[in-house]
């Protein structure tokens, strides 16, 4: 039976959904297509018709994420408010693409960077674009601070073994921020 263009973007879509997911999950290394193609329903044979390779895989899943990850236009406190959030923090997969996989994409080849450096130019825009009316000098840098800050709480709030001390770091980072903006 043959697959029609539409059933071919389905699944193509659903392969990039699951390895995103399961990337920022787990780590680019610790996920194999086999694990990818399982979790989309799919067979392993059917992997090479979408991507050349796993690399491939990888830098599509993370421009697949970061598009799914735009922000909601809720204004910038608000969106501050649920990226430092300890449900953020916990959810790793349907999290971030960028605070979950900046540490394995500096490792990879360029396709995979352009994709990571496509989605944190994007972000910075519209971090920028959100900042109040009254942030008019340095918008720019700014906008780079806080989303650095953003992402290194987060990273940073991930990492720590003492729950205490990851809610400290996310809620401490909310109103230093809160506090300059």
């Amino acid at each position: 039976m043959r697959v029609t263009q539409e059933q071919m973007r389905e699944n193509r879509r659903r392969i990039l959904t699951e390895a995103s997911r399961l990337f920022r999950e787990k780590g680019y290394e610790a996920v194999g297509v086999a694990e990818v193609m399982k979790a989309a329903g799919l067979t392993h044979g059917g992997f090479y018709g979408h991507f050349a390779s796993k690399e491939d895989l990888l830098a599509h899943a993370i421009a697949h994420a970061a598009a799914e990850k735009t922000s909601s236009g809720a204004g910038l406190p608000a969106f501050l408010a649920a990226y430092l959030s300890p449900a953020h923090r916990d959810d790793a997969a349907g999290g971030c693409p960028m605070a979950a996989l900046a540490a394995d994409v500096r490792l990879r080849p360029a396709p995979a960077r352009s994709a990571m450096t496509f989605g944190i130019r994007s972000n910075i825009g519209s971090v920028e674009a959100a900042l109040p009316a009254s942030v008019t000098k340095n918008r720019r840098r700014e906008a780079i601070g806080t989303y650095a800050a953003m992402l290194g709480a987060l990273i940073l709030a991930r990492a720590v073994d003492d729950p205490a001390l990851s809610d400290e770091i996310l809620s401490e980072t909310r109103a230093w921020m809160k506090s300059g903006l």
